[in-house]
């Protein structure tokens, strides 16, 4: 590590390596039943998690709030090419729809579609969201050039 700079030397890397990681919301809004809002499972999820080691392919992460509020209750699937957002989640089929592929991940030892029966409940979540990958749109990478500046380009 370049002590002058703080930064390493070179790029960083991990022995911890997980097709997907999905993230579900416990935040202001999300599962707060005390605003009439609808529970998210959590304990249960958990436990599913914890009891079939589904963390070596889909890395489970409860978060504080993802935002965006308006939509409660928000879940996120990344993978190494692709982001995708869903709210609304009001239904323990919801739910129970990320542990079926969470699964099948695990036993096909690689990331599969995402439920069809979810795609009611996918969001654009941001302004530019031509930096997310989507089947609809062409995404933009960024990229650096030799001199630091950055710019955007399609892929090649």
């Amino acid at each position: 590590m370049n002590e002058q700079t703080a930064c390493p030397d070179a790029p960083l890397t991990t022995k911890i390596k997980s097709s997907a990681q999905l993230l579900f919301c416990l935040g202001c809004c999300c599962g707060r039943t005390d605003r009439g809002l609808p529970a998210v499972p959590v304990e249960r999820i958990k436990a599913i998690w914890k009891a079939e080691k589904l963390n070596r392919d889909v890395q489970l992460t409860i978060s504080g709030c993802l935002g965006p509020c308006d939509l409660p209750n928000v879940a996120v699937v990344m993978t190494g090419q692709e982001m995708h957002w869903y709210g609304h989640l009001n239904s323990d089929a919801h739910y129970d729809a990320f542990i079926a592929w969470a699964r099948a991940c695990v036993l096909e030892s690689r990331v599969l579609p995402l439920p069809q029966s979810l795609d009611a409940f996918r969001l654009d979540r941001f302004a530019n969201s031509a930096l997310v990958s989507d089947e609809r749109k062409t995404p933009v990478v960024p990229t650096r050039s030799d001199s630091g500046s950055s710019d955007e380009r399609p892929p090649s």
